[in-house]
């Protein structure tokens, strides 16, 4: 962990890295969180260990960490600029936007990493995706990584460009899963099951089959093959699901969508 931080913007997901980093052993002490709608509870953190909240004078850090809406990068820029020197290690999980983008608004960032969290590292299950700048030194990207692997586990990349094609994998891929989620539910009460029953089963079949193919060091084609009987009924529905337009091809199709709109937001 850094020895000294600042974290502009605790938010869902701002707060769960805090969250993390603080079990993870990042010192309370020299840690500052700026966030001018800090919520009651993110208050109530900050008071109970120690961390200083919005002060009048920001002490300098070793990491700046940028997870406010990506949106507020302009107006922010001016008052954050000051905080960031030669030495200072940049982490911004702000979807969008680039690496130039952030050196354009920051103009004495040398070291950047660029991440990308989903939704489940706001309860330590994430999958983040990051890259580097070139200035970025091995104790630097170490540190970044304990940031970032806090909340579940990291993938660096090292081509920049590929952050679109991650982010329309597993930063969008959540939404998909609660897709599947809720059209296994709809199709349960079409069948004829009681609507809360649909949806319990639902949501227990998803949240179950994951938690078994991440216990298990098996492909996903194989825990598939393992579950469909010759001619049996999972065979019958899958068969459904895998022809032509089906859900292979809905899925690339999905993915490259929103690859392109990643792209069409940047900037």
């Amino acid at each position: 962990m850094p020895a000294s931080l600042t974290l502009v913007g605790a938010g869902k997901m701002g707060g769960a890295m805090l969250a993390g980093w603080l079990a993870g052993g990042l010192d309370p002490a020299r840690t500052t969180v700026l966030d001018p709608h800090a919520a009651p509870d993110l208050e109530a953190l900050c008071a109970a260990r120690g961390l200083s909240l919005n002060p009048d004078r920001v002490p300098a850090a070793e990491a700046l960490v940028l997870a406010m809406k990506p949106q507020g990068l302009d107006a922010a820029a001016p008052n954050l600029a000051p905080l960031v020197g030669s030495d200072t290690l940049v982490v911004s999980i702000l979807a969008g936007k680039t690496i130039a983008d952030l050196r354009a608004r920051l103009p004495r960032a040398g070291a950047i990493v660029r991440a990308m969290p989903n939704l489940p590292a706001s309860i330590g299950r994430g999958a983040t995706g990051a890259v580097a700048s070139a200035e970025v030194d091995a104790a630097q990207r170490g540190a970044a990584d304990a940031l970032l692997r806090s909340v579940g586990t990291v993938e660096w990349l090292d081509d920049e460009a590929l952050i679109d094609a991650l982010t329309a994998v597993s930063g969008s891929g959540p939404a998909y899963v609660f897709l599947l989620a809720e059209a296994m539910e709809q199709a349960g009460i079409a069948a004829g099951l009681p609507p809360e029953m649909a949806a319990r089963l639902a949501r227990v079949t998803v949240s179950g089959a994951g938690a078994l193919l991440d216990a298990s060091d098996r492909p996903a084609a194989q825990l598939r093959q393992d579950v469909t009987s010759p001619g049996g009924t999972t065979a019958a529905a899958l068969a459904v699901l895998r022809r032509d337009g089906g859900l292979p091809d809905l899925m690339r199709e999905a993915v490259t969508a929103a690859r392109h709109r990643a792209g069409e937001l940047s900037g």
